[in-house]
């Protein structure tokens, strides 16, 4: 059985996809950090962070995005540039897909700003 996580992010890899979104990764873990999308649309690489939420009972997915939270996928999003030769790029972004209780997309581009 697939787990929510794996159904939001095919979610959202197919709502990438759909914008004309090339996807380079997919669960990129490091030490200390993970990204659930990386993706090129046009020049920007885009880092998603991808929430599924089935009740705002515990809260909406957007609060779940903390700044701890924000803190580790900045640190893999490094890590990943420094690996792929991609520092240099002039465009990259933080966006968070949320797919919320009823099914809606809510794609927030440039949903926080790097943290060193």
């Amino acid at each position: 059985m697939r787990s929510v996580g794996d159904v939001g992010e095919s979610i959202a890899e197919k709502y990438l996809l759909s914008k004309g979104a090339k996807i380079l990764a997919r669960n990129y873990v490091i030490r200390g950090g993970e990204i659930d999308l990386i993706a090129e649309l046009g020049e920007t690489i885009v880092f998603v962070e991808v929430k599924l939420r089935r009740s705002d009972a515990f809260g909406s997915a957007y609060e779940a995005i903390t700044p701890a939270k924000q803190r580790h996928i900045c640190r893999a999003a490094k890590v990943y540039l420094q690996k792929n030769g991609l520092l240099d790029r002039r465009y990259a972004r933080f966006d968070a897909i949320l797919i919320l209780p009823d099914g809606t997309i809510d794609h927030i581009e440039r949903a926080f700003d790097y943290i060193g």
